[in-house]
Protein backbone atom coordinates (compact mmCIF):
# COMPACT_ATOMS: atom_id res chain seq x y z
CA UNK A 1 0.00 0.00 0.00
CA UNK A 2 1.40 3.66 -1.02
CA UNK A 3 1.11 5.62 1.57
CA UNK A 4 2.37 8.53 3.92
CA UNK A 5 2.26 10.30 7.06
CA UNK A 6 -0.42 12.26 7.23
CA UNK A 7 -2.31 11.17 4.27
CA UNK A 8 -6.22 10.37 4.72
CA UNK A 9 -8.59 8.04 3.86
CA UNK A 10 -11.56 6.50 4.65
CA UNK A 11 -11.59 3.50 6.77
CA UNK A 12 -14.66 0.75 8.28
CA UNK A 13 -14.00 -0.26 11.73
CA UNK A 14 -14.21 -3.99 12.03
CA UNK A 15 -13.17 -4.71 15.27
CA UNK A 16 -11.15 -3.62 18.75
CA UNK A 17 -7.66 -4.32 19.57
CA UNK A 18 -5.87 -5.42 22.94
CA UNK A 19 -5.90 -1.31 23.95
CA UNK A 20 -9.20 -0.93 23.16
CA UNK A 21 -8.16 0.83 19.30
CA UNK A 22 -10.46 0.50 16.32
CA UNK A 23 -9.22 -2.06 13.71
CA UNK A 24 -10.05 -1.65 9.88
CA UNK A 25 -8.57 -3.51 6.73
CA UNK A 26 -8.14 -1.08 3.81
CA UNK A 27 -7.10 -3.22 0.18
CA UNK A 28 -6.14 -5.93 2.93
CA UNK A 29 -4.04 -3.61 5.09
CA UNK A 30 -4.54 -3.26 8.62
CA UNK A 31 -5.29 -0.57 10.70
CA UNK A 32 -5.20 0.63 14.30
CA UNK A 33 -6.78 3.99 15.41
CA UNK A 34 -7.19 5.15 18.49
CA UNK A 35 -10.27 6.83 19.61
CA UNK A 36 -12.82 4.85 17.29
CA UNK A 37 -15.61 2.47 18.02
CA UNK A 38 -16.42 -0.74 16.08
CA UNK A 39 -18.87 0.14 13.48
CA UNK A 40 -17.77 3.82 12.31
CA UNK A 41 -16.98 4.84 9.43
CA UNK A 42 -14.26 7.47 9.85
CA UNK A 43 -11.66 9.68 7.81
CA UNK A 44 -7.99 8.52 8.96
CA UNK A 45 -4.82 10.04 8.97
CA UNK A 46 -1.58 8.20 8.54
CA UNK A 47 0.85 8.27 11.71
CA UNK A 48 3.18 4.83 11.06
CA UNK A 49 3.30 2.07 8.72
CA UNK A 50 5.15 -1.48 9.07
CA UNK A 51 4.79 -4.31 6.35
CA UNK A 52 1.53 -5.57 7.44
CA UNK A 53 -0.07 -3.42 9.46
CA UNK A 54 -0.24 0.84 10.33
CA UNK A 55 -1.52 3.61 12.76
CA UNK A 56 -3.63 6.45 11.82
CA UNK A 57 -5.32 9.20 13.94
CA UNK A 58 -8.80 9.63 13.88
CA UNK A 59 -9.80 12.73 11.83
CA UNK A 60 -13.51 12.70 11.87
CA UNK A 61 -16.42 10.24 12.66
CA UNK A 62 -17.83 10.45 9.28
CA UNK A 63 -20.93 7.87 10.36
CA UNK A 64 -20.87 6.76 13.90
CA UNK A 65 -22.03 3.67 15.11
CA UNK A 66 -24.72 2.39 16.61
CA UNK A 67 -22.27 1.41 19.75
CA UNK A 68 -20.66 5.17 20.21
CA UNK A 69 -21.98 6.74 22.75
CA UNK A 70 -20.88 10.65 24.23
CA UNK A 71 -18.28 10.16 26.55
CA UNK A 72 -19.37 11.45 30.17
CA UNK A 73 -15.21 12.62 31.05
CA UNK A 74 -14.10 15.80 29.06
CA UNK A 75 -10.67 14.16 29.58
CA UNK A 76 -11.34 10.62 27.99
CA UNK A 77 -9.45 10.88 24.77
CA UNK A 78 -6.53 13.25 26.17
CA UNK A 79 -6.25 10.99 29.00
CA UNK A 80 -5.79 7.81 27.87
CA UNK A 81 -7.22 6.03 30.67
CA UNK A 82 -10.78 5.19 29.62
CA UNK A 83 -10.19 3.76 26.21
CA UNK A 84 -13.66 3.23 25.46
CA UNK A 85 -15.42 5.41 27.14
CA UNK A 86 -17.00 6.06 23.56
CA UNK A 87 -18.29 2.55 23.46
CA UNK A 88 -21.76 1.18 24.54
CA UNK A 89 -20.96 -0.24 28.10
CA UNK A 90 -23.40 -3.20 26.97
CA UNK A 91 -20.81 -3.71 23.55
CA UNK A 92 -17.80 -3.00 26.02
CA UNK A 93 -18.68 -6.09 27.81
CA UNK A 94 -19.34 -8.23 24.67
CA UNK A 95 -15.76 -6.99 23.68
CA UNK A 96 -14.12 -8.42 26.60
CA UNK A 97 -15.77 -11.87 26.41
CA UNK A 98 -14.86 -11.85 22.74
CA UNK A 99 -11.23 -10.93 23.41
CA UNK A 100 -10.77 -13.94 26.32
CA UNK A 101 -12.27 -16.08 23.69
CA UNK A 102 -10.26 -15.66 20.79
CA UNK A 103 -7.37 -15.72 23.01
CA UNK A 104 -8.43 -18.44 24.45
CA UNK A 105 -9.11 -20.17 20.98
CA UNK A 106 -6.03 -18.88 19.17
CA UNK A 107 -3.11 -19.20 21.86
CA UNK A 108 -4.73 -21.63 24.04
CA UNK A 109 -6.17 -24.23 21.52
CA UNK A 110 -9.24 -24.61 23.04
CA UNK A 111 -11.40 -25.83 20.35
CA UNK A 112 -14.10 -26.41 22.06
CA UNK A 113 -14.89 -23.10 23.64
CA UNK A 114 -18.48 -21.66 22.72
CA UNK A 115 -19.50 -18.06 23.58
CA UNK A 116 -22.13 -17.69 26.13
CA UNK A 117 -25.50 -17.71 24.50
CA UNK A 118 -24.27 -17.99 21.03
CA UNK A 119 -25.70 -19.71 17.79
CA UNK A 120 -23.60 -21.53 15.75
CA UNK A 121 -23.32 -19.26 12.81
CA UNK A 122 -22.47 -16.58 15.42
CA UNK A 123 -19.27 -19.31 16.43
CA UNK A 124 -18.48 -19.40 12.77
CA UNK A 125 -17.75 -15.70 12.43
CA UNK A 126 -16.13 -15.29 15.52
CA UNK A 127 -13.73 -17.87 14.51
CA UNK A 128 -12.87 -16.03 11.13
CA UNK A 129 -12.41 -12.62 13.52
CA UNK A 130 -9.98 -15.05 15.45
CA UNK A 131 -8.00 -15.89 12.61
CA UNK A 132 -7.85 -12.47 11.11
CA UNK A 133 -6.23 -10.87 14.54
CA UNK A 134 -3.95 -13.22 14.82
CA UNK A 135 -1.59 -11.76 12.04
CA UNK A 136 -2.67 -8.45 13.97
CA UNK A 137 -1.38 -9.21 17.03
CA UNK A 138 1.08 -11.72 16.31
CA UNK A 139 3.72 -9.15 17.42
CA UNK A 140 3.05 -8.92 20.47
CA UNK A 141 2.51 -12.75 21.36
CA UNK A 142 5.72 -13.46 20.38
CA UNK A 143 7.23 -12.95 23.50
CA UNK A 144 4.61 -14.22 25.47
CA UNK A 145 4.07 -17.63 23.98
CA UNK A 146 6.59 -20.55 24.65
CA UNK A 147 6.66 -23.13 21.96
CA UNK A 148 4.84 -26.07 23.40
CA UNK A 149 3.44 -29.13 21.52
CA UNK A 150 -0.18 -28.67 19.74
CA UNK A 151 -2.13 -31.03 21.39
CA UNK A 152 -3.63 -33.29 18.48
CA UNK A 153 -6.69 -34.31 20.08
CA UNK A 154 -9.06 -32.71 22.29
CA UNK A 155 -12.12 -33.76 24.59
CA UNK A 156 -15.92 -33.66 22.30
CA UNK A 157 -17.68 -31.79 24.88
CA UNK A 158 -17.98 -27.89 24.11
CA UNK A 159 -17.50 -25.68 26.98
CA UNK A 160 -19.38 -22.67 27.05
CA UNK A 161 -18.20 -19.79 28.70
CA UNK A 162 -20.24 -18.37 31.36
CA UNK A 163 -22.04 -14.74 30.65
CA UNK A 164 -19.80 -11.84 31.98
CA UNK A 165 -19.71 -9.93 35.15
CA UNK A 166 -20.09 -6.81 34.40
CA UNK A 167 -21.84 -3.70 36.33
CA UNK A 168 -24.96 -1.80 37.10
CA UNK A 169 -23.21 1.39 38.06
CA UNK A 170 -20.01 1.63 36.33
CA UNK A 171 -18.22 4.47 37.79
CA UNK A 172 -17.02 5.95 40.80
CA UNK A 173 -15.68 2.32 40.92
CA UNK A 174 -12.06 2.98 41.88
CA UNK A 175 -10.24 3.22 45.62
CA UNK A 176 -6.94 3.90 44.13
CA UNK A 177 -5.94 7.16 42.58
CA UNK A 178 -2.46 8.04 42.19
CA UNK A 179 -2.16 11.69 40.82
CA UNK A 180 1.11 13.45 39.86
CA UNK A 181 1.73 16.86 40.32
CA UNK A 182 3.44 19.60 37.89
CA UNK A 183 3.25 23.26 36.30
CA UNK A 184 1.66 24.05 33.26
CA UNK A 185 2.19 26.20 31.03
CA UNK A 186 1.04 29.34 32.69
CA UNK A 187 2.98 28.32 35.46
CA UNK A 188 -0.34 27.37 37.62
CA UNK A 189 0.55 24.05 39.86
CA UNK A 190 -1.66 21.35 38.77
CA UNK A 191 -2.55 17.90 38.84
CA UNK A 192 -4.36 15.27 36.75
CA UNK A 193 -3.24 12.22 35.08
CA UNK A 194 -0.44 11.44 32.20
CA UNK A 195 -1.55 11.36 28.52
CA UNK A 196 -1.27 8.01 27.09
CA UNK A 197 2.50 7.40 26.48
CA UNK A 198 3.94 10.45 27.61
CA UNK A 199 4.76 12.51 31.01
CA UNK A 200 2.70 15.66 30.00
CA UNK A 201 0.21 16.13 32.67
CA UNK A 202 -3.73 16.20 31.34
CA UNK A 203 -5.32 18.49 34.33
CA UNK A 204 -7.75 16.90 36.01
CA UNK A 205 -9.13 16.89 39.65
CA UNK A 206 -12.29 14.72 39.34
CA UNK A 207 -11.52 11.37 37.28
CA UNK A 208 -15.51 10.19 36.64
CA UNK A 209 -13.95 6.16 38.03
CA UNK A 210 -12.76 7.60 41.17
CA UNK A 211 -14.28 8.64 44.42
CA UNK A 212 -15.70 12.02 45.16
CA UNK A 213 -13.28 12.98 47.83
CA UNK A 214 -10.57 13.02 45.33
CA UNK A 215 -11.70 16.31 44.11
CA UNK A 216 -11.29 17.78 47.72
CA UNK A 217 -8.30 16.15 49.13
CA UNK A 218 -6.23 17.27 45.75
CA UNK A 219 -7.52 21.12 46.10
CA UNK A 220 -6.35 21.17 49.52
CA UNK A 221 -3.37 19.83 48.42
CA UNK A 222 -2.45 22.25 45.45
CA UNK A 223 -3.68 25.20 47.72
CA UNK A 224 -1.52 24.27 50.47
CA UNK A 225 1.56 23.84 47.93
CA UNK A 226 1.06 27.41 46.54
CA UNK A 227 0.24 28.48 49.84
CA UNK A 228 3.51 27.14 51.29
CA UNK A 229 5.59 27.68 48.15
CA UNK A 230 6.67 23.97 47.55
CA UNK A 231 7.76 23.18 44.06
CA UNK A 232 5.93 20.17 42.62
CA UNK A 233 8.84 17.64 41.11
CA UNK A 234 10.41 18.13 37.88
CA UNK A 235 11.55 14.86 35.89
CA UNK A 236 14.16 16.34 34.12
CA UNK A 237 16.16 18.73 36.87
CA UNK A 238 15.31 16.26 39.70
CA UNK A 239 14.10 19.35 41.57
CA UNK A 240 11.06 20.02 43.03
CA UNK A 241 9.28 18.56 46.33
CA UNK A 242 5.74 16.77 45.73
CA UNK A 243 5.81 14.20 43.06
CA UNK A 244 2.71 12.28 43.42
CA UNK A 245 -0.38 11.82 45.88
CA UNK A 246 -1.64 8.64 46.54
CA UNK A 247 -5.34 8.13 47.52
CA UNK A 248 -7.25 5.25 48.75
CA UNK A 249 -10.86 4.54 50.12
CA UNK A 250 -12.06 1.87 52.11
CA UNK A 251 -15.82 1.24 50.24
CA UNK A 252 -17.31 -0.55 53.39
CA UNK A 253 -15.77 1.23 55.79
CA UNK A 254 -15.24 4.61 54.55
CA UNK A 255 -11.73 5.31 55.70
CA UNK A 256 -9.12 7.48 53.62
CA UNK A 257 -5.63 7.38 53.19
CA UNK A 258 -3.52 10.10 51.61
CA UNK A 259 0.32 9.46 51.05
CA UNK A 260 2.11 12.60 49.83
CA UNK A 261 4.95 10.90 47.41
CA UNK A 262 7.75 13.51 48.00
CA UNK A 263 11.79 14.11 46.60
CA UNK A 264 12.66 14.72 50.44
CA UNK A 265 12.21 13.48 54.04
CA UNK A 266 10.31 16.54 55.01
CA UNK A 267 7.26 18.53 54.01
CA UNK A 268 7.36 22.00 54.74
CA UNK A 269 4.44 22.81 57.02
CA UNK A 270 3.50 19.42 57.40
CA UNK A 271 1.12 19.79 60.63
CA UNK A 272 -1.16 22.39 59.01
CA UNK A 273 -1.20 19.84 55.72
CA UNK A 274 -2.23 17.14 58.00
CA UNK A 275 -4.92 19.55 59.87
CA UNK A 276 -6.68 20.50 56.51
CA UNK A 277 -6.49 16.87 55.03
CA UNK A 278 -8.41 15.62 58.81
CA UNK A 279 -11.22 18.35 58.02
CA UNK A 280 -12.53 15.40 55.94
CA UNK A 281 -15.11 13.21 57.08
CA UNK A 282 -13.48 9.76 57.26
CA UNK A 283 -9.68 10.70 56.86
CA UNK A 284 -7.89 7.77 58.69
CA UNK A 285 -4.35 7.67 57.34
CA UNK A 286 -1.83 10.69 56.51
CA UNK A 287 1.63 9.86 55.80
CA UNK A 288 4.59 10.85 53.54
CA UNK A 289 6.61 8.34 51.27
CA UNK A 290 9.73 8.86 50.33
CA UNK A 291 11.18 8.88 46.82
CA UNK A 292 14.68 10.26 45.85
CA UNK A 293 15.35 8.30 43.17
CA UNK A 294 15.33 9.18 39.23
CA UNK A 295 12.94 6.82 38.53
CA UNK A 296 9.53 6.86 36.86
CA UNK A 297 8.74 4.78 39.82
CA UNK A 298 5.98 6.27 41.58
CA UNK A 299 6.62 4.95 45.25
CA UNK A 300 9.39 4.69 47.22
CA UNK A 301 10.21 2.24 49.64
CA UNK A 302 10.21 4.22 53.14
CA UNK A 303 7.06 5.96 54.63
CA UNK A 304 6.82 8.43 57.21
CA UNK A 305 3.79 8.39 59.50
CA UNK A 306 2.01 11.67 59.48
CA UNK A 307 -1.31 10.57 61.70
CA UNK A 308 -3.52 7.63 62.11
CA UNK A 309 -1.69 4.07 62.23
CA UNK A 310 -0.31 3.85 58.55
CA UNK A 311 -3.45 1.92 57.33
CA UNK A 312 -6.38 1.79 56.51
CA UNK A 313 -9.33 -1.43 56.83
CA UNK A 314 -11.90 -2.59 53.94
CA UNK A 315 -14.13 -5.56 53.39
CA UNK A 316 -14.30 -8.07 50.76
CA UNK A 317 -17.62 -9.85 51.58
CA UNK A 318 -17.52 -10.85 55.44
CA UNK A 319 -13.53 -10.66 55.44
CA UNK A 320 -11.77 -7.40 56.64
CA UNK A 321 -8.47 -6.60 55.02
CA UNK A 322 -5.67 -4.08 56.36
CA UNK A 323 -4.28 -1.87 53.29
CA UNK A 324 -1.10 0.19 53.79
CA UNK A 325 0.21 2.66 51.08
CA UNK A 326 2.28 0.00 49.54
CA UNK A 327 -0.12 -2.89 49.74
CA UNK A 328 -2.14 -4.37 46.71
CA UNK A 329 -5.23 -4.49 47.13
CA UNK A 330 -7.60 -4.56 43.94
CA UNK A 331 -8.82 -1.12 43.11
CA UNK A 332 -12.78 -2.15 42.19
CA UNK A 333 -14.38 -3.48 45.22
CA UNK A 334 -17.84 -4.11 44.38
CA UNK A 335 -16.63 -6.78 41.42
CA UNK A 336 -13.74 -7.89 43.20
CA UNK A 337 -16.06 -9.81 46.04
CA UNK A 338 -17.92 -10.92 42.54
CA UNK A 339 -14.47 -12.52 40.78
CA UNK A 340 -13.30 -13.82 44.36
CA UNK A 341 -16.84 -15.26 45.13
CA UNK A 342 -16.48 -17.14 41.43
CA UNK A 343 -12.81 -18.24 42.18
CA UNK A 344 -14.16 -19.68 45.43
CA UNK A 345 -17.20 -21.48 43.66
CA UNK A 346 -14.89 -23.19 40.89
CA UNK A 347 -12.86 -24.30 43.65
CA UNK A 348 -15.61 -26.38 44.68
CA UNK A 349 -14.48 -26.82 48.48
CA UNK A 350 -15.96 -28.78 51.52
CA UNK A 351 -14.23 -28.16 54.48
CA UNK A 352 -11.53 -31.18 53.55
CA UNK A 353 -9.18 -29.65 51.22
CA UNK A 354 -5.44 -28.06 51.35
CA UNK A 355 -5.33 -24.96 48.94
CA UNK A 356 -2.03 -23.04 47.67
CA UNK A 357 -2.75 -19.39 46.88
CA UNK A 358 0.01 -18.39 44.75
CA UNK A 359 0.54 -15.03 44.09
CA UNK A 360 -1.58 -14.11 46.89
CA UNK A 361 -0.77 -10.23 47.69
CA UNK A 362 -1.98 -9.33 51.25
CA UNK A 363 -4.03 -12.35 51.23
CA UNK A 364 -7.25 -11.12 49.45
CA UNK A 365 -7.84 -14.66 47.99
CA UNK A 366 -6.51 -16.84 50.65
CA UNK A 367 -8.70 -15.45 53.33
CA UNK A 368 -11.90 -16.28 51.12
CA UNK A 369 -10.95 -19.29 50.16
CA UNK A 370 -10.17 -19.93 54.04
CA UNK A 371 -13.51 -19.58 55.31
CA UNK A 372 -14.30 -22.71 53.57
CA UNK A 373 -10.67 -24.69 52.94
CA UNK A 374 -9.34 -27.01 55.90
CA UNK A 375 -5.84 -25.49 55.70
CA UNK A 376 -4.73 -22.49 53.14
CA UNK A 377 -0.89 -21.57 51.76
CA UNK A 378 -0.36 -18.40 50.13
CA UNK A 379 2.67 -17.53 48.46
CA UNK A 380 4.32 -13.98 47.47
CA UNK A 381 7.45 -12.63 46.80
CA UNK A 382 6.62 -9.04 48.54
CA UNK A 383 7.69 -9.51 51.99
CA UNK A 384 4.99 -6.39 53.28
CA UNK A 385 2.58 -8.07 51.55
CA UNK A 386 3.37 -11.26 53.52
CA UNK A 387 3.22 -9.04 56.37
CA UNK A 388 -0.52 -7.71 55.91
CA UNK A 389 -1.76 -11.05 54.72
CA UNK A 390 -0.69 -12.50 58.02
CA UNK A 391 -2.38 -9.55 60.27
CA UNK A 392 -5.42 -9.74 57.94
CA UNK A 393 -5.89 -13.66 58.91
CA UNK A 394 -5.26 -12.11 62.48
CA UNK A 395 -8.04 -9.88 62.05
CA UNK A 396 -10.32 -12.47 61.03
CA UNK A 397 -9.56 -14.68 63.63
CA UNK A 398 -8.50 -17.41 60.74
CA UNK A 399 -6.04 -19.71 61.74
CA UNK A 400 -6.01 -22.41 58.80
CA UNK A 401 -3.87 -19.73 56.65
CA UNK A 402 -0.35 -20.26 56.63
CA UNK A 403 1.95 -17.32 54.45
CA UNK A 404 5.09 -18.02 52.71
CA UNK A 405 7.61 -14.99 51.35
CA UNK A 406 9.17 -15.67 48.25
CA UNK A 407 8.84 -16.98 44.42
CA UNK A 408 6.22 -18.93 43.68
CA UNK A 409 8.27 -20.70 41.17
CA UNK A 410 10.62 -21.17 43.81
CA UNK A 411 8.49 -21.61 47.30
CA UNK A 412 5.84 -23.97 45.80
CA UNK A 413 9.00 -26.83 44.77
CA UNK A 414 10.47 -26.32 48.09
CA UNK A 415 7.19 -27.52 50.21
CA UNK A 416 6.20 -29.94 47.64
CA UNK A 417 9.66 -31.98 47.51
CA UNK A 418 11.23 -31.52 50.84
CA UNK A 419 8.04 -30.71 53.35
CA UNK A 420 5.72 -33.49 50.98
CA UNK A 421 2.94 -30.70 51.45
CA UNK A 422 0.52 -31.74 48.48
CA UNK A 423 -2.66 -29.52 47.01
CA UNK A 424 -6.43 -30.52 46.39
CA UNK A 425 -6.97 -27.16 44.79
CA UNK A 426 -4.17 -24.52 43.60
CA UNK A 427 -5.30 -20.97 43.07
CA UNK A 428 -3.06 -18.75 40.84
CA UNK A 429 -3.91 -15.38 40.54
CA UNK A 430 0.06 -14.10 38.43
CA UNK A 431 0.99 -11.13 37.17
CA UNK A 432 0.20 -10.06 33.73
CA UNK A 433 3.18 -11.57 32.30
CA UNK A 434 1.21 -15.10 33.56
CA UNK A 435 2.51 -17.73 35.70
CA UNK A 436 6.55 -19.07 35.55
CA UNK A 437 6.91 -22.57 33.78
CA UNK A 438 8.58 -24.17 36.47
CA UNK A 439 5.85 -23.05 38.83
CA UNK A 440 3.60 -25.05 36.29
CA UNK A 441 5.61 -27.85 36.03
CA UNK A 442 5.03 -28.67 40.09
CA UNK A 443 1.38 -27.83 39.59
CA UNK A 444 1.26 -31.04 37.87
CA UNK A 445 3.77 -32.55 39.13
CA UNK A 446 2.05 -32.02 42.68
CA UNK A 447 -1.50 -33.26 40.61
CA UNK A 448 -4.57 -31.30 42.43
CA UNK A 449 -7.56 -32.11 41.61
CA UNK A 450 -8.61 -28.69 40.41
CA UNK A 451 -6.79 -25.92 39.15
CA UNK A 452 -8.28 -22.13 39.34
CA UNK A 453 -6.39 -19.74 37.55
CA UNK A 454 -7.50 -15.80 37.63
CA UNK A 455 -5.93 -13.73 35.23
CA UNK A 456 -5.82 -10.18 34.18
CA UNK A 457 -4.43 -10.84 30.86
CA UNK A 458 -5.94 -13.24 28.90
CA UNK A 459 -3.09 -13.98 26.20
CA UNK A 460 -0.72 -14.82 29.01
CA UNK A 461 -3.70 -16.95 30.27
CA UNK A 462 -4.27 -19.00 27.07
CA UNK A 463 -0.25 -19.88 27.00
CA UNK A 464 -0.81 -21.19 30.69
CA UNK A 465 -4.44 -23.03 30.44
CA UNK A 466 -2.65 -25.20 26.84
CA UNK A 467 0.71 -25.94 29.00
CA UNK A 468 -1.81 -27.20 31.61
CA UNK A 469 -3.96 -28.52 28.95
CA UNK A 470 -1.71 -30.61 27.07
CA UNK A 471 -0.39 -32.42 30.81
CA UNK A 472 -3.92 -34.06 31.90
CA UNK A 473 -6.03 -31.21 32.65
CA UNK A 474 -9.17 -29.98 31.23
CA UNK A 475 -10.73 -26.44 30.93
CA UNK A 476 -14.35 -26.78 32.16
CA UNK A 477 -15.43 -23.51 32.95
CA UNK A 478 -14.63 -19.80 32.07
CA UNK A 479 -16.12 -16.62 33.03
CA UNK A 480 -14.47 -13.17 32.83
CA UNK A 481 -15.34 -10.03 35.41
CA UNK A 482 -15.37 -6.51 34.42
CA UNK A 483 -13.26 -5.04 37.13
CA UNK A 484 -12.20 -1.82 34.83
CA UNK A 485 -15.21 -0.57 32.66
CA UNK A 486 -14.45 2.15 30.08
CA UNK A 487 -11.11 0.21 29.59
CA UNK A 488 -10.05 -2.38 27.75
CA UNK A 489 -8.81 -4.98 30.31
CA UNK A 490 -10.78 -7.63 31.77
CA UNK A 491 -10.46 -10.43 34.80
CA UNK A 492 -11.15 -13.74 34.21
CA UNK A 493 -11.58 -16.85 36.01
CA UNK A 494 -10.77 -20.45 34.65
CA UNK A 495 -11.04 -23.80 36.44
CA UNK A 496 -9.29 -26.53 35.01
CA UNK A 497 -9.54 -30.62 36.81
CA UNK A 498 -7.19 -33.09 36.63
CA UNK A 499 -8.44 -35.83 33.98
CA UNK A 500 -9.65 -39.43 35.92
CA UNK A 501 -7.59 -42.16 34.13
Amino acid sequence: MEMKKNDRFVLKIEDMGENGEGIGRLDGYIWFVKDAVIGDVIEAGVTKMKKQYGFARLIRVIEPSEYRVQEKCPSARRCGGCQIQAVDYQEQLRLKERKVYNNLKRIGGLSNLLLPDRDETTEKMMEQTAEQRAKETQESQEGNTRDFSVKEERRAETVRMEPIIGMEHPWRYRNKAQFPFGRNKDGKIVTGFYAGRTHDIVEQEDCLLGVEENREILSIIRNFMEEYKIEPYDEETHRGLVRHVLIRKGFQTGELMVCLVINGRKLPGQQVFTERLLEIPGMTSISLNVNQEKTNVILGKELINLWGEGHITDYIGAVQYRISPLSFYQVNPVQTERLYGTALEYADLTGNETVWDLYCGIGTISLFLAQKAKQVYGVEIVPQAIDDARENARLNHMENVEFFVGKAEEVLPEQYERNQIYADVIVVDPPRKGCDEKCLETIVKMAPKRVVYVSCNSSTLARDVKYLEERGYETERVRCVDMFPHSGHVECVVLMSKVQK
